[in-house]
C-alpha cells in the first residue's frame, strides 16, 4: 500500500489562484450582487451565505467550461467547485491523464449537482454514468445535462434502486468502466450532520442558522455513517472486479483508513492506494484500490 501527497491543490487544477471577481462578474453579471470587499478590502463573498455560493460556482463553471445552465434545488448540496475539481484530476493520474470518451467512470451518487460528471467531461471528455437513489436529485441532474449541449452526449444518469447498494442495479452485465468514483454520506446521523455544518458555519463567520452548502439525508448522512457505506462499497466491489478498473471513494476522517484498509486485505484487494489532496487548510483523501494485474480497459 502506498500514500501519495500533495501539498495544495492538483498542479492540473484551473482554480489554484484568487478568484478574479471582476472577470467572473463578466462572465456572469449575476454574480456582482454577492461580491463585497472583504475586512482586507478585497473582493469576496459571504462563503456562509448559499446563494452566493451558488452565484459563485455558476460563474465559475461559465467561466472555466463554459457551461451555461447550472443550478440545484432548494436544500440539496451546493459543492465546492476546486475540490471537486481536484479528485477528477488526482483520479486522472491514476489512468495516465487519459481524455476522450473512451474512459468511462462511473459516479456513485450523483447528486442534483452532477458536478463530478460535468467537470470530467469538460476537462477530459470522459464518458460518465451518474447513479443516484434519490429521485429529485436524479431528475435534477438529468435537466443539468440535457440543458449543456456541448457535454450531454458524454453523461447518462441513471436510478440506483436501492439506497444500501453502489454497483448492484447500476451495472449492466458486459459493462466496463476505468474508474468509480463516490463522495459518500460522512455522518451517522440527521443531528451529526446538522451539528457538522453549524461548525461549519461558524468557522466561515456566519450568523445564520442554516447549511451553507445545503444536502439532504443521503448526501450528508445515512446509518452507519463513512465507515459503514464505504466498507459495504467494498465488500460490493468483489462482485463487480472484471466490471472496473480502479474504484474509488473520498473518505473524510483519516481515522478510518487503517479499517478500510484492513476490508480490502479482507476482500483481497491487490492493489491499494490513499491519495492526499489538499485545498488551503483543508486536508483531504481518497481510497482507490483494484482487483487482478490490470485494471479494466
Amino acid at each position: 500500500m502506498s500514500v501519495e501527497a500533495k501539498n495544495g491543490l492538483h498542479p492540473r487544477n484551473r482554480f489554484r489562484t484568487r478568484y478574479d471577481f471582476p472577470q467572473l462578474i463578466a462572465c456572469s453579471p449575476p454574480m456582482a450582487a454577492w461580491v463585497k470587499p472583504n475586512a482586507h478590502g478585497e473582493h469576496s463573498i459571504d462563503f456562509a451565505d448559499p446563494q452566493a455560493v451558488k452565484a459563485l460556482n455558476q460563474a465559475l463553471l461559465k467561466q472555466a467550461y463554459g457551461l451555461q445552465h447550472w443550478d440545484i434545488p432548494p436544500g440539496y448540496l451546493c459543492p465546492p467547485i476546486p475540490g471537486r475539481s481536484d479528485y477528477i484530476h488526482h483520479l486522472a493520474d491514476l489512468i495516465s491523464a487519459r481524455h476522450g470518451p473512451e474512459v468511462r467512470v462511473l459516479d456513485i451518487g450523483t447528486g442534483a449537482n452532477c458536478i463530478y460528471p460535468l467537470i470530467g467531461a469538460c476537462e477530459y471528455g470522459w464518458s460518465f454514468v451518474g447513479a443516484e437513489v434519490d429521485s429529485v436529485a436524479l431528475r435534477w441532474a438529468k435537466k443539468l445535462v440535457a440543458s449543456n449541449p456541448s457535454v450531454a452526449g458524454l453523461i447518462e444518469c441513471r436510478p440506483q434502486p436501492s439506497a444500501t447498494k453502489c454497483f448492484q442495479g447500476v451495472i449492466q452485465a458486459g459493462e466496463r468502466f476505468d474508474l468509480t468514483m463516490c463522495n459518500p454520506p460522512f455522518h451517522a446521523s440527521a443531528a451529526e450532520a446538522t451539528a457538522g455544518n453549524q461548525r461549519k458555519l461558524r468557522n466561515l463567520g456566519g450568523k445564520k442558522d442554516g447549511l451553507n452548502f445545503g444536502g439532504k439525508a443521503g448526501e450528508l448522512w445515512c446509518e452507519g455513517g463513512e465507515l459503514a457505506f464505504i466498507r459495504r462499497m467494498i465488500e460490493e466491489s468483489v462482485g463487480f472486479a472484471t466490471n472496473c478498473g480502479w474504484f474509488t471513494t473520498l473518505v473524510s476522517k483519516s481515522d478510518h483508513l487503517p479499517r478500510l484498509q484492513k476490508t480490502l486485505r479482507q476482500m483481497k484487494a491487490d492493489e491499494v492506494r490513499v491519495i492526499e489532496m489538499a485545498q488551503g487548510q483543508k486536508k483531504s483523501r481518497f481510497l482507490a484500490w483494484r482487483f487482478g494485474k490490470h485494471p479494466a480497459p
